[in-house]
């Protein structure tokens, strides 16, 4: 991606993030770039495309840091235990990526839909763990799609305690707090 790509890329998605994509104009994002119009539409051809472009941009970097890291696994509650960790760094470091998704889950014009189609897209990577566990009796026995949608849950907790504490997350801190409270309660004893 060259350099104002990125910015207009950069640049979008903290405006979605912070005003909306609604409030958020075409006009604004080349204001707060410093580009022209023309230079933005060579790059995207609408506030959708530059949207849709954030979204599986960033879906992409989360589902390829899931399937790096949980491939160098072979016990499934480490798979699990990796895929908590990367779900806080993501908070860490894309937190307005992680803001649109979750303001854009709801609703059902074009783009409501395509979040939620990549937010499950990427659950079921997590339930295909959850079941692989459970039938190597390594994570214990219960409903894959359930226990897969309160981990991805966590990306969700993790925001909002980063909200609340008004503070940088404490990546390994946190982890720690969902290791010890989520993923031991998933151990078969």
């Amino acid at each position: 991606m060259n350099k104002t790509k990125r910015k207009i890329f950069e640049t979008s998605m903290k405006l979605f993030a912070e005003k909306g994509y609604e409030a958020t104009s075409i006009e604004e994002i080349t204001a707060t770039v410093g580009v022209a119009k023309g230079t933005l539409y060579y790059h995207f051809g609408s506030k959708e495309e530059i949207f849709n472009f954030l979204v599986e941009e960033g879906m992409k970097l989360l589902q390829n840091s899931i399937d790096i890291k949980t491939a160098k696994y072979t016990n499934y509650i480490d798979k699990l235990k990796a895929i908590v960790l990367i779900e806080i760094k993501i908070v860490a470091k894309y937190e307005d990526l992680i803001k649109i998704l979750l303001s854009q889950f709801w609703g059902s014009e074009a783009r409501n839909e395509m979040c939620k189609e990549h937010i499950f897209n990427y659950i079921s990577k997590i339930e295909e763990i959850v079941k692989e566990g459970i039938e190597k009796k390594e994570v214990k026995n219960g409903d894959p799609k359930s226990i897969a949608s309160e981990i991805y849950g966590l990306i969700c907790s993790a925001l909002v305690y980063k909200v609340r504490t008004k503070k940088e997350l404490d990546v390994m801190g946190l982890y720690k707090e969902f290791e010890s409270t989520v993923i031991e309660g998933l151990k078969v004893k």
